[in-house]
């Protein structure tokens, strides 16, 4: 996707809030803010490095200033991989292991994955699956994909509440908002 803010300098589409004087932000926090960027951009000298690395609305600041990037950081940033790609000497492992957005890093670097980390990656686990001996199970716990929906449990729910469901919608009070659902033969009535 292309970034038209950039492209045709629109501004930001936020501000801060009247009753917060901007003098007065902790750049510390606001580095990470990604609603702050246009701040940060106005007070450049103040930009705290480590969180604006973390920043996935900072890619831009980040590529224009590549010696001040903390990789530890931006290893977690999941905006990021086309700088982690081209510098992979730089790259945290482990803490890339936890990034969402970068599995296709970690299969291209099998070897260098920490599986303890990658064991709360939503988005490994299929890597997980593949390598059950590898994973840590107090971390696997808190991981949201190990479960899957239960679309036979789904199922047999709707069994209960079906024809309630059926009676209802298709209820003759009901038959003007059939019009286009596919029953020609209610296409012609008037209601």
């Amino acid at each position: 996707m292309k970034n038209y803010d950039r492209k045709y300098n629109l501004g930001p589409l936020c501000k801060l809030r009247d009753w917060i004087p901007s003098h007065n932000l902790n750049f510390i926090g606001l580095s990470r803010n990604i609603n702050a960027i246009h701040l940060l951009e106005k007070r450049f000298k103040n930009v705290d490095w480590l969180g604006l690395s973390m920043n996935p609305n900072a890619i831009h600041l980040l590529e224009k200033n590549p010696s001040k990037i903390s990789w530890l950081h931006l290893s977690i940033n999941p905006n990021a991989n086309h700088l982690l790609e081209q510098n992979l000497n730089k790259v945290h492992w482990d803490i890339l292991s936890q990034n969402p957005n970068a599995i296709h890093i970690l299969e291209q670097n099998i070897d260098k994955v920490e599986w303890v980390h990658l064991s709360r990656n939503p988005n490994a686990i299929h890597l997980l699956e593949q390598n059950q001996d590898k994973i840590n199970r107090s971390l696997l716990a808190v991981n949201p994909s190990i479960f899957v929906y239960d679309y036979e449990a789904m199922r047999n729910r709707m069994k209960i509440i079906a024809e309630d469901l059926m009676a209802d919608r298709f209820h003759p009070r009901n038959f003007d908002k059939w019009i286009g659902w596919g029953f020609d033969e209610f296409n012609d009535i008037e209601f």
